[in-house]
């Protein structure tokens, strides 16, 4: 097996390439050549500054409402190691549940493409010891309660500690203090120096880190609902004319167009690709608006994704060090507040979706409106889905509840000096249970469409639809008497979250 590498520097650090390092165990991350003189050069300017008189937040300072607090090293009889050492300890104040493995790396190798535009100041050592956990597959352990996202300082101050051989690390699958797992993987600690405490600790790479995986993971369901919406169609036997081009040509709509292309293709070859074949000159609106709902999406994680690599390639270090310009650069780009409104247009969007695919569903086994058999099963005595309609209703009553936006007000910190916050790990956090509602809602159309499928005569699918029939039925078999469906949406919702069921879908995301 080929050992997954990036060279941080000589490209852009995409979403889909930080969750698959994320992900990955025996990684070889590096800095490139002239990443590496750039972090060197803007930290040999800031020691300069420094020994010239230069006043530097956080280092001549102290930090947040401790800004007016000049800070003496002689009358503190300490050395500039220990004031840098202590701004990590006294934020690793994180509380409830563990990050996972998967989630500490991807706040690692968030915080190393920051460091890797070459602002931050820190020291070479310090940025190659962050480095060098990351490949050594050692995951601090990181609470997930505790950030604003005004920098997430607190899970970001319990890597760090984790740098200089402190506080508690995943191994292996176990649990080890810092310094000892450190000394017997031979993994120096860095002598800390300058702002390389505050640097450490002064970036939003923990939200940053977790929206990647999150959107990773939504482009995932996001092709697996293009599949069922296909199969839903074909259930339904629905009238496809709303995916004529020509309708996104009258008004085009934000991603209207191509997201029926994708269906279109999808369904060509089939019966419903002849005119003249759907059942009704109109559709429900559930499926006869849906490219329009899912353009919409389309282009909301497109959005999403945008904000969140326009974070990992850019610098959110306060103070920023700028070589060229000569200057040591206060300034606000902690603040998230665009990452997270994308966020919460994202969400609202996959909230209508999820609507409309509750109805398709409920539709598809109604015969009053599908023709089939009601809740898709044959013989009086039997139940069919029906039951699983009440599971439906909840999951999208969960999605609803997920994506209601955060309020902006928030307790002022920091002897009120900290008034606002853009709360992006917290909308990170109620994204990623909408998220696990959302895929197992999309895991049950595919059960429910295919059954749908099963139940009608005369329907030739199309060359698309028919190898994501044949995906779900390898998995599941069709309903012909009453059983648990909870297993088989176990299996459907897991193969979602495993691979892409139309990878065209990651290309639409991409292009917007």
């Amino acid at each position: 097996m080929t050992t997954p590498s990036f060279t941080l520097g000589e490209a852009p650090l995409r979403v889909s390439r930080l969750a698959e390092l994320a992900r990955t165990a025996h990684t070889c991350v590096t800095f490139s050549a002239p990443t590496r003189q750039k972090i060197v050069s803007a930290n040999h300017f800031l020691l300069a500054q420094q020994a010239a008189g230069a006043q530097v937040y956080g280092m001549t300072t102290g930090l947040g409402a401790a800004v007016d607090t000049p800070v003496n090293l002689q009358a503190l009889a300490l050395t500039p190691l220990e004031i840098q050492r202590r701004i990590p300890r006294g934020r690793a104040v994180g509380v409830g549940p563990l990050a996972t493995p998967a989630q500490v790396r991807a706040m690692m190798l968030a915080r190393l493409a920051g460091i890797a535009v070459g602002h931050s100041g820190m020291s070479l050592a310090t940025a190659e010891a962050l480095l060098a956990l990351f490949n050594a597959d050692v995951h601090p352990a990181v609470p997930l309660i505790g950030s604003l996202s005004e920098a997430d300082l607190a899970p970001l101050a319990h890597i760090a500690l984790v740098v200089i051989g402190e506080g508690v690390a995943e191994y292996n699958g176990e649990s080890h203090p810092a310094g000892e797992l450190l000394a017997s993987l031979d993994l120096s600690v860095p002598e800390l120096s300058g702002k390389d405490g505050l640097a450490l600790v002064s970036s939003n790479a923990a939200s940053v880190g977790l929206a990647a995986l999150l959107l990773d993971d939504m482009a995932r369901v996001f092709s697996a609902q293009t599949a069922a919406i296909a199969l839903s169609f074909e259930g339904f036997v629905a009238n496809l004319a709303p995916l004529s081009p020509l309708t996104a040509r009258l008004r085009p709509a934000p991603g209207q167009g191509d997201v029926a292309a994708l269906l279109s293709e999808l369904l060509a070859g089939g019966t419903l690709s002849t005119p003249g074949k759907a059942r009704r000159l109109q559709d429900p609106l559930s499926f006869r608006n849906i490219a329009v709902v899912l353009g919409c999406v389309q282009q909301a994680l497109a959005g999403a994704f945008n904000a969140t690599e326009l974070e990992l390639n850019s610098s959110d270090d306060n103070p920023a060090v700028l070589v060229e310009e000569q200057i040591i650069l206060g300034n606000a780009n902690f603040d998230a507040t665009h990452l997270t409104l994308a966020l919460e247009q994202l969400g609202l969007a996959i909230s209508r979706l999820a609507a409309a695919g509750g109805e398709r569903l409920m539709k598809l086994m109604s015969p009053g409106v599908s023709e089939l058999p009601r809740f898709l099963v044959s013989g009086s005595a039997q139940s069919g889905f029906g039951p699983l309609q009440k599971t439906i209703a909840a999951l999208v009553a969960d999605v609803q509840q997920q994506a209601q936006p955060l309020a902006a007000v928030t307790l002022p910190v920091a002897d009120r000096i900290e008034d606002y916050a853009a709360q992006t790990m917290a909308v990170v956090q109620k994204l990623q249970r909408l998220l696990e509602s959302w895929r197992l809602l999309v895991a049950i159309e595919l059960l429910v469409a295919a059954q749908a499928i099963d139940l009608r005569t005369g329907l030739t699918l199309g060359v698309g639809t028919q190898a994501i029939y044949q995906k779900v039925r390898q998995q599941v078999a069709r309903l012909d008497e009453d059983r648990s469906s909870a297993a088989d949406i176990r299996h459907l919702a897991a193969l979602i979250e495993q691979e892409e069921w139309v990878p065209q879908s990651r290309l639409l995301l991409e292009k917007a």
